[in-house]
């Protein structure tokens, strides 16, 4: 069966370099198809959701929850923040009413944090003590209020400053908690007086103490129309919400800034970086690739066709992911490196075997080369593609694809070899070197390799012990966002926003069937959150958006709202504006005032003293853009104030519809979105809180359960793959080689060269990932490759390895594949890059098997030829 397939791939070789131009001609013809097919028929897709089998259990309770809950899935997000929470709060508005006039570009807009419910009710959120504190606050603040309410103007502010002096003079304290706000003024006039004109957040004065109106960036939350057939398929939504944020005039006097972030924007970043890194890394490894072949071969008549054959090889492999596949996705994308890097190893190893040949013409060497070695290509190439393929029958589908399309590669490679690169070789009249093309310096090495061999194989024997040993401390880091760009802007936003339990992207989520088991879960997940070491922070449903302890809390504010009430009616009534005059005349009567008792002010009063002394002598224009910045933002919190001074009792039926849809599906289910506690970019961490979740129910779904189990599917995926491929890769060897002490000898190096990636990998340390654990099959590949030219080449009579042209073959195409690999680590997007290092990891563990181990393993005894004369 060996001589009769030997003889087919001699023939076919024969064949072809003597009609070469025919040959090329119909490769051409190939590519070019390939090449027209591709054009109008390859797809790319951003969508990471597409990276999972749909009949995955864990990716059904995910699909199922999204579908009903859309909420943030696919979203841009516009995080805004200004020099005041009002500025924030405005410029968001406008944006949030410019973007949902703008269909072509958004389905949705929303602005999550401005729900008329929550203002209403805001009071009612607070605790009981942090209630009372603010309305003591309020309450010790009423004739300062009184005032400002009657004339909500710099006049009115003034005045009642002078009302402060007046007060001071008669024996009267400034209440304690009136000192914030007073700081806060002081520090205004202060800028004022020296002619900066910032508007004074009444908000941060008056309601820093609630939270639910504090200081914080703003949200206007999107939903784009995406194009999936771009490589950045919100990238125009994201060029519209910037040049509609660009043309506020808050955005234009640099009073807010905008950053955007959200899945649409975070997987946008993540594909444009993987793309540009893949197309600089195969440029990058076609070029080194190009310096080691004419190292490897020294003929440019022989570097040109591998060349070619790789380049040919590389459309007909992406135009049968056109017809296999259609649409690559964020993993698949990578087969263009992994194809340069792997497939001009059968070229280089056919190429130095044909420079070998001596005393022979070049069609001659031709047939001898495919003589010698065609069947080894094959043996190599169908183990390498089974070292892909393996992944074709898991649930990793992103990976699965990537075998599909990298397997079959592996197959067109082996046919570009054996059949296009033997008419290249005659269509640039390459010859065969006279000179030696193997290493004749190894000669020594060969011999003291197998005079010691004994202590060679005790020192790798070692060294696999070591690397089983160290298989436990082998980190999977299952957390795909460290795996991306983190200088991008969406993922600086999310690092800043995951630090907040509320706004953290590691959420975890359940769907039950009814209130009532709804609320029982809640309660469940809050006991869990009171526990100190508990990674759950609170539990957020639709019965928590109704405020607790209602009767209490009313009681609080109704004592204070009648006392605060009667003050703040007079903002319905206010004073006429002021003009210049006016102002002059209340700053200098403040000043006085105050100077009188100067000796009795505190530290914020004699700032404001000294402000009203340069205001009284100031200029009109001065006095009216300070009168603006004092008080643009004045009157709307007064108001803000009077309305939230009056809530009603709340119950679950007062939730206006929209606020209920995000709590509750079209079918009467109910989402409960538990929050996490702690530092869940810890992998460790984050499984504890998934642990905690799914100890109150196993049936969760949300970011937090997509992150461990797509990690425990990857982790299957590879346990699966590795003991296919190893199965594939015996019954191939098997086959050919017949001896199950030959496929020992090439197994053996396999499994050594994975321990000592192992020791590499811990020692770096290097974790695995979801991007770079794409390593391991292709250690499989190469490593198996390595290890059946040398093996084949001792079957064949071959007893110095390290100094025949199969050791140079070898070496070079280590250093060609290491080059195309190495480029991958050289990435900006992080996954790519670690992927880069554990490729080179591999390889180098690969090398010193197959260059040290396997002559120290071979038997001393020459084996019987496989080929017979």
């Amino acid at each position: 069966m060996v001589f009769s397939l030997t003889s087919i791939l001699t023939n076919i070789g024969t064949l072809c370099r003597k009609h070469a131009w025919k040959t090329f001609g119909f490769f051409a013809l190939l590519a070019a198809l390939s090449c027209a097919y591709t054009v109008t028929h390859l797809g790319i897709t951003t969508e990471t959701d597409r990276l999972f089998s749909d009949s995955l259990p864990w990716k059904q309770k995910i699909s199922e929850v999204e579908h009903l809950f859309p909420g943030e899935k696919g979203t841009l997000v516009a995080v805004i923040r200004g020099k005041t929470p009002e500025e924030a709060q405005d410029a968001a508005k406008q944006l949030a009413d410019k973007l949902s006039q703008d269909t072509v570009h958004f389905s949705s807009v929303s602005l999550p944090n401005a729900n008329p419910y929550y203002l209403d009710r805001a009071l009612l959120f607070l605790d009981e003590t942090q209630l009372q504190s603010l309305l003591d606050s309020l309450v010790s603040s009423q004739a300062f209020l009184g005032t400002l309410a009657a004339d909500p103007s710099a006049r009115g502010l003034f005045g009642s400053f002078t009302l402060m002096g007046k007060g001071i003079e008669a024996g009267e304290d400034i209440p304690a908690d009136f000192n914030k706000p007073l700081n806060g003024l002081a520090e205004a006039l202060t800028q004022n007086a020296k002619g900066d004109y910032t508007p004074l957040s009444w908000q941060k004065l008056l309601l820093s103490d609630l939270d639910a109106l504090a200081a914080g960036p703003e949200f206007v939350l999107t939903h784009p129309k995406r194009d999936f057939n771009s490589l950045q398929p919100s990238q125009a939504s994201t060029t519209a919400m910037r040049t509609a944020f660009n043309d506020l005039k808050l955005a234009k006097d640099g009073r807010v800034n905008l950053l955007i972030t959200g899945e649409a924007k975070i997987n946008d970043e993540e594909f444009a970086t993987v793309a540009d890194g893949m197309t600089i890394s195969l440029v990058l490894s076609i070029v080194l690739v190009s310096l080691w072949l004419f190292l490897a071969v020294k003929s440019p008549r022989i570097v040109f066709p591998v060349l070619i054959t790789l380049i040919f090889g590389l459309i007909l492999t992406t135009g049968f992911a056109s017809i296999s596949v259609g649409t690559l996705n964020l993993i698949s994308v990578a087969f263009a490196v992994l194809f340069v890097g792997i497939a001009v190893d059968f070229a280089i190893q056919y190429s130095v075997r044909f420079r070998s040949q001596k005393d022979m013409n070049a069609g001659e060497a031709i047939d001898q080369t495919s003589k010698e070695c065609g069947i080894q290509i094959l043996v190599a190439a169908l183990a390498t593609a089974a070292g892909f393929l393996a992944f074709t029958f898991t649930s990793f589908v992103g990976v699965a694809q990537l075998g599909i399309i990298a397997g079959v590669g592996m197959l067109i490679a082996f046919i570009c070899t054996i059949a296009l690169l033997p008419a290249l070789l005659i269509i640039f009249k390459a010859h065969p070197d006279k000179a030696e093309t193997g290493f004749a310096f190894m000669h020594p090495v060969d011999h003291k390799i197998r005079k010691y061999r004994a202590i060679v194989l005790g020192i790798f024997g070692i060294l696999a012990l070591l690397g089983i040993g160290l298989l436990y401390f082998l980190k999977f880091d299952s957390d795909p966002l460290h795996t991306k760009n983190p200088n991008t802007e969406g993922m600086q936003v999310l690092h800043i926003l995951e630090e907040n339990p509320f706004t953290t992207p590691y959420n975890a989520q359940l769907l039950v069937s009814n209130f009532k088991e709804a609320a029982s879960k809640a309660k469940q997940f809050s006991q869990l959150a009171k526990d100190p070491n508990s990674t759950i922070h609170d539990v957020l449903w639709l019965g928590a958006i109704v405020p607790e302890h209602q009767k209490e809390k009313l009681d609080i504010i109704e004592d204070s709202s009648d006392l605060i009430l009667p003050t703040l009616d007079a903002i319905n009534n206010p004073e006429p504006a002021p003009n210049a005059e006016e102002l002059r005349k209340a700053a200098k009567k403040a000043a006085e005032e105050l100077n009188s008792v100067k000796d009795k002010l505190s530290e914020p009063l004699l700032k404001l003293q000294a402000a009203m002394n340069v205001l009284s002598e100031a200029p009109d224009d001065v006095l009216i853009k300070t009168n603006n910045a004092l008080t643009y933002y004045l009157t709307p919190q007064l108001t803000k104030l009077l309305r939230i001074l009056q809530p009603k009792e709340t119950t679950i039926a007062d939730i206006p519809k929209d606020l209920r849809r995000e709590y509750v599906s079209p079918d009467g289910r109910y989402l409960l979105i538990i929050h996490p506690k702690g530092h869940m970019s810890d992998s460790s961490v984050l499984r504890r809180f998934v642990d905690q979740v799914k100890s109150v129910d196993p049936n969760i779904a949300g970011p937090a359960l997509e992150i461990t189990e797509s990690a425990n599917t990857i982790v299957k995926a590879f346990i699966t793959a590795a003991f296919a491929a190893i199965v594939m890769i015996f019954i191939i060897l098997f086959i050919n080689l017949r001896r199950l002490l030959d496929v020992c000898l090439v197994l053996a190096p396999l499994i050594l060269s994975a321990l000592l990636t192992v020791i590499i990998d811990v020692s770096i340390p290097e974790p695995l990932n979801y991007a770079n654990v794409i390593a391991l099959p292709l250690l499989l590949g190469v490593g198996v490759s390595f290890n059946i030219y040398f093996v084949m080449n001792w079957r064949a009579g071959l007893s110095d390895p390290l100094s025949s042209p199969t050791a140079r073959a070898v070496l070079f195409s280590a250093l060609t594949t290491g080059c195309a690999f190495g480029s991958l680590a050289l990435s900006a997007h992080p996954g790519t890059a670690s992927m880069g290092r554990l490729l080179l990891f591999s390889l180098a563990a690969t090398l010193i098997c197959t260059l040290v181990f396997i002559p120290a393993l071979l038997p001393n005894h020459k084996a019987e030829p496989l080929i017979k004369e």
